[in-house]
């Protein structure tokens, strides 16, 4: 608590000083007004306000240059010298503020509130008391100006209030800090304020006593290398070894003992050390040895970065880098969290799956801020060399580690996030397997003891969080699968898009294009144009690029005609990207005969497939076009044979199979088309022609069909609806088996579709074909 008394004293103003209660110290006065300032104290109650003014250059200061808050202090002595200064000695008895200048001609006397603190005793205010007295002390062992009485002396003083100001007057701080301690009336406050700053300066101490040894033991080891290498001169001239390797010997032998080396890593690489020092330095095989030691010296054996145990972090991360991706979030934030319980869970390996353009590369990126972790990709895309992999034999001429080894040295930790770009795009040839290589990096029971060819001594890569990405994972090897966890990343939705060009890709895009918010401006029709008509594709990538073309054509405009913004309208997207690419919606205008819509899954997403059926008079000739595969074609033949079965109850001619050629097509029949998941869409496309009943437009299909009539399941089900929503589609049938999957679809897409899930063939004819009431 304090109380407030007013008082009326003379005011002398301080240059680079601060006077605090309780303190007492020499002052020399050589100003006029200060010298009467004293003088009029002295004749009345020695009472005398210290205040220090802001600008210490300033010789005679105003009523504005000096601080409000002060200290009331008592003139004890004073004492004129020879040179006509006066030296006082003074006692800070209490805080003060000035509230008003009484006189200041001759010098200066001002109205004063006198604060005094009465002691406080509670437990916070002796707790940060005991606090700051040992951060004192700990400033005392590394402060030369501090000796042990004046910690001493500190330590005896009960009062929060009054330690606090005794241990400020004695830190190496700067004024406004100073002046800070001094306007801090409540003690409690005070004290933090002081924790605060003396840990600082102790750290600043410790650090420059840190720069002295260190300083201090170059110079000894300089003079005592320099002594050392004079008689190495001498030595070696007389043995007329002119290389010096010894020096560098010695350095190498350091390096590797304070490497902190597995013991087997460290006696192979002291061996070598051993026989690089016996090796004369005009041999080859001396630079192989050299090169071998420096990359064992490069590796980090025990370095690590610690883990950011912060959910909310990590999460807050993802989701300002990423839009959507749920389920690959979520299974980091687990690993974080068993992570925070366990401290010891080894690092996963992740494989993300989808089409180009979704994000895989950059989400493993984010992975790695997230943890706080260093982050290392390598590509593997067109890697066909084992030896990529495992590293070359120090046999072989200008061999070197592999790929996982010179990652490891480029992180320089041993548990970094380590990004394998592309594991689906790895080849095979007469100089190995690179995928089989693979098994050992990626196996959690193995991966501990990696053993490159180039090192010849096991690695431990069991702490690295390995993230593969893939764009089709058929072309990874059975055992190479197995040992990663998959996570499906399947294309945007249209609002996700819409989401991510908003908040992502178009502000991105105006920087690199160095234009702003106030030159280009971009409504929403004008992104969801871009959308529909300009791109057609499960990822980003495409978007961007058109952004970025926009953005080029509207900086052109910028700078010829000299417009001060542009406002990118639905409109206008037309006249600066020329006509529509795509038709929006692949869905057909009117119900056809003979003509069904198909669900197909691509490694660039889900896509549309029309299949058309053609009836014409012939002897039952089946012919299939459109580049198809055998698994297609094979999915025809099942859906001919399963009509011939029922054409009774279908009420199709019994010897249609005899009168009629029936020609299947499936456009754009330069793309190859294969899959196990047209059965239904060509059985329904034939039934379709046969019964002159057409099929819905609005009607997307996917599903395999059996001779019995029987729809099997399907995968890739999120893909192909989303494909289908894209297409302007609104019904979809699928198997009855795929309902589980039905959770994996954005509830924004679902609300806009109509999900039929079936057994067998019948239900899709009900639902595709059109009634006969309702055909006109």
């Amino acid at each position: 608590m304090v109380k407030s008394t007013e008082k009326i004293v003379p005011l002398l103003p301080l240059r680079g000083l601060i006077v605090y209660p309780s303190m007492v110290l020499h002052l020399d006065v050589g100003r006029d007004k200060s010298v009467q300032a004293l003088e009029k104290a002295m004749m009345e109650d020695h009472l005398v306000f210290l205040s220090t003014q802001k600008e210490i250059g300033q010789d005679d200061p105003t009523h504005e240059d000096i601080y409000a808050i002060g200290t009331l202090s008592k003139v004890k002595q004073m004492l004129k010298l020879p040179n006509g200064t006066i030296r006082v000695l003074v006692e800070g008895l209490s805080r003060g503020k000035i509230d008003s200048f009484v006189e200041n001609e001759d010098t200066f006397v001002v109205r004063i509130d006198a604060l005094e603190e009465e002691p406080d005793a509670d437990v916070e205010a002796q707790a940060l008391s005991r606090s700051l007295l040992a951060q004192f002390e700990k400033y005392t062992k590394l402060s030369k100006k501090v000796t042990t009485e004046t910690y001493a002396t500190v330590s005896d003083i009960d009062d929060p209030g009054r330690m606090a100001d005794l241990i400020a007057s004695h830190l190496s701080l700067k004024m406004k800090e100073k002046q800070e301690i001094l306007e801090t009336l409540d003690a409690k406050e005070r004290l933090r304020k002081l924790i605060k700053l003396i840990t600082n300066e102790r750290e600043v101490l410790a650090m420059e006593k840190k720069i002295s040894q260190r300083v201090k033991q170059s110079m000894e080891r300089t003079q005592k290398e320099y002594y050392l290498r004079e008689q190495l001169k001498a030595i070696q001239q007389e043995l007329g070894d002119r290389e010096g390797k010894t020096g560098e010997v010695a350095d190498l032998k350091e390096r590797i003992e304070a490497a902190n080396m597995p013991e087997n890593v460290s006696e192979a690489a002291l061996k070598e050390l051993d026989r690089y020092e016996k090796i004369p330095a005009s041999s080859a095989e001396s630079s192989v040895i050299r090169n071998y030691i420096d990359t064992l010296l490069s590796l980090p054996w025990t370095e690590e970065t610690e883990d950011v145990h912060d959910i909310e972090r990590s999460s807050d991360i993802l989701n300002d880098d990423h839009y959507g991706l749920e389920k690959v979030k979520e299974r980091v934030l687990e690993f974080l969290a068993v992570q925070q319980l366990t401290k010891s869970l080894k690092g996963p390996i992740l494989c993300l799956v989808g089409p180009p353009g979704v994000g895989k590369t950059s989400l493993a990126n984010s992975i790695a801020e997230s943890l706080g972790r260093k982050f290392v990709r390598v590509s593997l895309g067109g890697v066909r060399d084992e030896a990529e992999i495992r590293g070359h034999r120090r046999t072989y001429v200008g061999a070197m580690p592999g790929r996982m080894i010179q990652g490891m040295k480029k992180a320089g930790t041993i548990n970094p996030v380590f990004l394998l770009d592309e594991i689906d795009k790895m080849a095979n040839d007469f100089r190995g397997d690179p995928a089989s290589a693979m098994l050992e990096v990626l196996d959690p029971e193995q991966n501990r003891h990696f053993r490159d060819h180039y090192l010849e001594e096991t690695y431990d890569l069991s702490n690295v969080m390995f993230v593969a990405t893939a764009n089709n994972l058929s072309t990874i090897p059975s055992p190479l699968l197995d040992r990663m966890e998959i996570i499906h990343i399947a294309g945007y939705t249209e609002v996700e898009k819409l989401h991510i060009a908003k908040n992502h890709l178009f502000p991105k895009q105006l920087k690199a294009h160095g234009l702003s918010k106030g030159k280009l401006q971009m409504r929403d029709e004008a992104i969801l144009k871009l959308l529909r008509h300009y791109t057609r594709e499960a990822g980003v990538r495409g978007l961007e690029r058109q952004l970025a073309n926009l953005c080029r054509k509207a900086a052109k405009q910028i700078v010829s005609s000299e417009k001060k913004r542009i406002i990118l309208t639905e409109k206008t997207i037309e006249s600066m990207l020329g006509k529509p690419l795509y038709r929006y919606g692949q869905a057909e205008v009117k119900d056809q005969i003979g003509a069904a819509t198909g669900l197909a899954y691509t490694i660039a997403g889900g896509d549309t497939l029309s299949i058309e059926v053609s009836l014409s008079p012939g002897k039952g000739k089946l012919i299939l076009t459109g580049k198809l595969g055998d698994v297609m074609k094979e999915s025809a033949q099942a859906a001919f044979s399963y009509i011939r079965s029922r054409a009774d109850e279908l009420d199709i001619a019994h010897d249609f199979h005899e009168t009629r050629d029936i020609h299947i097509h499936v456009p754009e029949g330069a793309v190859p088309k294969d899959g196990p998941s047209a059965g239904i869409t060509i059985a329904t496309a034939l039934i379709s022609a046969l019964t002159e009943r057409p099929v819905r437009k609005e009607v997307g299909m996917t599903g395999e069909i059996t001779l019995r009539g029987r729809v099997l399941p399907i995968g890739g089900l999120k893909e192909k609806t989303l494909s289908a929503h894209r297409a302007g589609l609104t019904t979809i049938i699928a198997p009855l088996e795929n309902k589980k999957d039905l959770e994996d679809i954005p509830n924004s897409v679902q609300e806009v579709l109509d999900f039929h899930f079936v057994s067998h063939l019948d239900e899709v004819l009900d639902i595709a074909l059109l009634k006969a009431e309702n055909m006109s």
